[in-house]
This record gives C-alpha cells, sequence and structure tokens, in this order.
C-alpha cells in the first residue's frame, strides 16, 4: 500500500474521544520497548509521525493515524517495560481493553514481538486474550535487521512455540532499518480490511 497522507488525528484516553467516522482500524500492540513508533514511520513512509523515544513507555493513550484518509493504525499503549506506577499502568490496561472490546471498526490486531527473544509473559497474555475474544491477530517480529536473515526461522518457530500459535499461523519477519517485510505487512493487513 502507497501511503500519501498520514496524520495523528487524536490521542484518546476514552471511547467518546474515538473517531466516529466508521473507516478500518488496526491497532497496534507490543511491550514498550519492541519498537511501535519506528514500526509506524516505516510503515508510512514517514520519519517521526509516530515519536520514538530512547525511553520506553512514552505511548500513553491511544494515538489514531489516519492514513490515506481511508484508515487508521491505532498505537495502543506498550506493556511491561515502562517505568511508571502499577496504577497507572492498570489504567492502560482498562483503556486498551476498553478499545479493543468496543471499537466497532477494529478490524485485527498487529502484535509485535522482538525477533531476538522469545515472547514475553505479557506478549503472551496479549495473544491468548485477542485469541479468547476471536480477534484476528497478525504477529510481526521486529529487528530483524539485528540477526542473519539465515536465522529467521529458527527465531521465528520460537515465537510460534511460545505463543502456541496455530499451524499455518504466520509470523512476519519485519525491519524498520531496512525495511525488509514491509510489503508483506501491508498486503497481510490489507487482506483484513
Amino acid at each position: 500500500m502507497k501511503i500519501n497522507t498520514a496524520e495523528l488525528i487524536i490521542s484518546a484516553v476514552k471511547k467518546e474521544q474515538y473517531p466516529n467516522d466508521l473507516k478500518p482500524e488496526i491497532a497496534l500492540a507490543g511491550r514498550s520497548n519492541v519498537g511501535k513508533s519506528s514500526f509506524i514511520n516505516k510503515m508510512i513512509n514517514r520519519k517521526s509521525l509516530a515519536r520514538t523515544s530512547s525511553k520506553p513507555g512514552k505511548t500513553q493513550t491511544l494515538n489514531f493515524y489516519l492514513l490515506n484518509e481511508k484508515m487508521y493504525f491505532v498505537d495502543v499503549p506498550g506493556y511491561g517495560f515502562a517505568k511508571v506506577s502499577k496504577k497507572e499502568r492498570d489504567a492502560w490496561g482498562r483503556m486498551i481493553e476498553e478499545y479493543i472490546m468496543e471499537s466497532k471498526d477494529l478490524k485485527a490486531v498487529v502484535l509485535l514481538v522482538d525477533i531476538r527473544h522469545a515472547p514475553s509473559k505479557e506478549d503472551q497474555m496479549m495473544y491468548e486474550w485477542l485469541n479468547h475474544f476471536e480477534i484476528p491477530v497478525l504477529v510481526v517480529a521486529t529487528k530483524a535487521d539485528k540477526i542473519p536473515k539465515g536465522k529467521h526461522q529458527k527465531h521465528i518457530k520460537v515465537i510460534r512455540e511460545t505463543l502456541k500459535m496455530e499451524k499455518g499461523t504466520v509470523v512476519l519477519p519485519f525491519s524498520s532499518e531496512t525495511s525488509f517485510g514491509k510489503e508483506k505487512v501491508w498486503s497481510t493487513i490489507e487482506s483484513q480490511l
């Protein structure tokens, strides 16, 4: 997909603030340090529409990015790493859960995991939770440039086994540095729209 226009429409914290224009939404979930902002910027060909930070956990709202005036990427707060109080983390959890359960326009969730490591307990819980509620999930393994291409399949096998993924479910390797996997991720997202 070629992205001609991309803009941050709103940073929402409650349902009343979600855009109400019936455009399809793809939510992006993952650990605080998995590279969600870099993923967004690479997917939409922008340097810094989504703010990246050396301090994980900067996203504390549901950020709705309107793409080509046709669809949204919805960046949800990262989990598992941010140095914030338990109370704040619980509030984020409720906000994410409300969005995923209540959005009428959510078509799928892209779950970002780091290809170099087995998915965390939080990644496993998120994947199980999305499956339980029958929400389509696309697992994207970020930072693919950090390991040799020849070792991708070995690492993907660990991700698949850790998440207990069904046979035939794909994990797509991706690199924000090199754009590796970008076209495949876009075509998979488009198939969910």
